[in-house]
């Protein structure tokens, strides 16, 4: 990992004042900077809603995904008490007893999933707890990769913070349940094309966000065509 690359990806998460900024887009550019610059297998990020529920809006891989929303449905795991107590959980090894003790079922499908360590960091700005990132890998993650991780993540919710006042009273609970609301889209909108294209909703996932970026339109733009018949991505381009 070069200084080079470190800062290019400080300013790439900052970047939260352009005129397209696509909140989903940027939690998932998020994620995936995570895994490159940490030397994680995977990560994943929750946010609150309105009402302050954790809700899954990004993650590396489907099997991140599904391990996420195991987690917020057994109420149990390292984001959950993350964003209860605003304070990070470093390098939990999945299987011991302790860790089988705190979250039962949370350790049980994680092993199944081959996570052997997680850990997890807070979307914090001073007493304000928007969400977590949860960071999978097969093992220890050192101390300087955590710190690293937490500042990426701190960055992200200045800029999400920011970019809400800028919105001209725009709430930051109104962007994030768009976040989600957006997230539904796009979950419909690889599971249509993956089915129309007999591949897996990964790969359905990256060809939404190449075509979104080649057009320099937003995701949730392109899941809604390709819902509503509007956008086949099978076909090809025109010359």
């Amino acid at each position: 990992m070069s200084e080079q690359r470190t800062a290019q990806v400080f300013v790439e998460l900052a970047d939260t004042l352009v005129d397209d900024f696509d909140i989903v887009d940027f939690l998932h550019v998020l994620t995936e900077r995570c895994v490159e610059l940490l030397g994680v297998g995977a990560a994943g990020l929750m946010l609150s809603d309105e009402r302050g529920r954790l809700r899954v809006v990004a993650g590396t891989s489907q099997t991140t995904r599904d391990l996420e929303l195991f987690e917020l449905e057994v109420e149990e795991g390292p984001c959950v008490d993350t964003f209860a107590t605003g304070r990070a959980i470093r390098n939990v090894e999945i299987d011991t007893e302790s860790a089988g003790r705190r979250w039962p079922r949370f350790c049980a499908a994680a092993r199944a999933a081959g996570v052997a360590h997680t850990s997890a960091l807070p979307m914090r700005l001073r007493g304000e707890v928007i969400g977590a990132l949860n960071l999978f890998a097969d093992g220890p993650t050192d101390q300087a990769g955590l710190d690293l991780g937490q500042a990426m993540a701190d960055i992200a919710t200045i800029g999400l913070i920011n970019e809400r006042s800028l919105r001209e009273r725009t709430l930051l609970s109104e962007q994030l349940q768009a976040a989600l609301n957006s997230r539904v889209v796009i979950e419909q909108a690889k599971g249509v094309l993956a089915a129309r294209l007999d591949t897996t909703v990964e790969d359905a996932f990256t060809r939404l966000r190449r075509h979104a970026r080649r057009e320099g339109t937003t995701l949730t733009a392109v899941a809604a065509a390709v819902i509503a018949g509007d956008l086949r991505l099978d076909l090809p381009r025109r010359p």
